[in-house]
C-alpha cells in the first residue's frame, strides 16, 4: 500500500496479484493500456528487474527487506537499464511499527517529505526514511 501511495498518479492500478506472475504488482498505463511504470515489491530476482526495465520506461521496486542484500544478489546478473531502475528501501523500524498496527480495514495520513515518510493511523504516529539505492552498472556495460 505504501508504494501505491507514493507512486499514486493517473492510471495507477493493482495487479491481479498471484494470478499474473508475469505483471508488475502495481502499474501505471495510459490511456492505451501500456505500461509506463513498473512497480514492484518486495525482493523480485534480478531476471524479472531485467524483463520490468525492458517493458516499461521506468523502474520502481519497494523493497522492506535488507536493499544492500537485494542489490548483492543481483551484481553481476544483466539487468538492461540497470543504472536507471529505481530501488526504494523502508526504514525497519518504520515498517515494524506499521506491522504491528495493521488491520484489514483502516484509516491512514501519510506525508513525505524529501526521503522522511510520517505516517499518522489514529492517535499513533511513525515515522521513518524511504531511501533510494542505485544500482551500479556491469563491468562493460555503456
Amino acid at each position: 500500500m505504501l508504494a501505491y501511495c507514493l507512486e499514486h498518479t493517473e492510471g495507477i492500478g493493482f495487479s491481479n496479484g498471484i494470478a499474473e506472475p508475469e505483471e508488475p504488482a502495481i502499474a501505471v498505463r495510459d490511456l492505451t493500456g501500456r505500461v509506463r511504470v513498473w512497480i514492484d515489491i518486495g525482493s523480485p530476482d534480478a531476471a524479472r528487474v531485467h524483463k520490468a526495465s525492458k517493458a516499461a520506461p521506468r523502474v520502481a521496486i519497494y523493497t522492506h527487506k535488507d536493499p544492500k542484500k537485494l542489490l548483492e544478489e543481483w551484481t553481476g546478473k544483466r539487468i538492461h537499464r540497470g543504472p536507471d531502475v529505481e530501488l526504494y528501501g523502508f526504514d525497519r523500524s518504520m515498517v515494524e511499527g506499521l506491522v504491528a498496527r495493521l488491520e484489514r480495514r483502516m484509516v491512514f495520513a501519510l506525508l513525505l517529505t524529501g526521503e522522511h515518510l510520517y505516517i499518522n493511523i489514529g492517535e499513533v504516529g511513525i515515522e521513518g526514511a524511504v531511501q533510494r539505492y542505485a544500482l551500479a552498472p556491469r563491468a562493460g556495460d555503456p
